[in-house]
């Protein structure tokens, strides 16, 4: 009878962790992506409709629900239309694609976004996704890539020839 170490049940239980804080982290980003874009629904069929909804949020918000909803790399031009799109006010702003410009470059330094290349050789930014297990910091990191090379290999171990 072999007795297990119980740095093996710890690593399994760490396993187990790492793979579900992976799984919840694509919801979060699945859920996130789902009520920006119901938000931007909302904005536009309600302008459409006559209606006046105030937007309680500021714009490093309002410019986190368009990339958030975006999905693809966006110019500041591209998401300072976006957001007259859905009726943000950007009457206030003096020059409101230079606002625009500084809240994107703010939230690429915190790491929510990043600088995507275009063909044209223009700076873009795309949503960061929420942050695997790799966010977690390298031994983190290195566990969980040495856990899936393990599952491969076990799953090709079982596969019938």
């Amino acid at each position: 009878m072999h007795v297990m170490a119980p740095v093996d049940d710890y690593r399994r239980a760490l396993a187990a962790a790492v793979r579900e804080y992976d799984s919840l982290a694509q919801q979060r980003l699945d859920v996130d992506k789902r009520l920006a874009a119901v938000a931007q629904t909302i904005g536009t069929l309600s302008r459409l409709c006559g209606l006046t909804i105030p937007m309680t949020w500021g714009l490093t918000d309002a410019c986190r629900l368009v990339m958030r909803a975006g999905g693809v790399p966006m110019t500041a031009r591209e998401v300072r239309d976006r957001l007259a799109s859905i009726g943000f006010d950007l009457t206030r702003y003096t020059n409101e694609l230079s606002a625009v410009h500084t809240i994107l470059k703010r939230l690429n330094e915190s790491g929510e976004l990043r600088f995507v290349a275009q063909a044209d050789g223009k700076l873009a930014y795309l949503w960061n996704r929420p942050p695997r297990a790799a966010g977690l910091g390298p031994d983190i990191a290195a566990f969980a890539r040495e856990q899936k090379l393990e599952s491969r290999l076990v799953r090709r171990r079982k596969a019938p020839r």
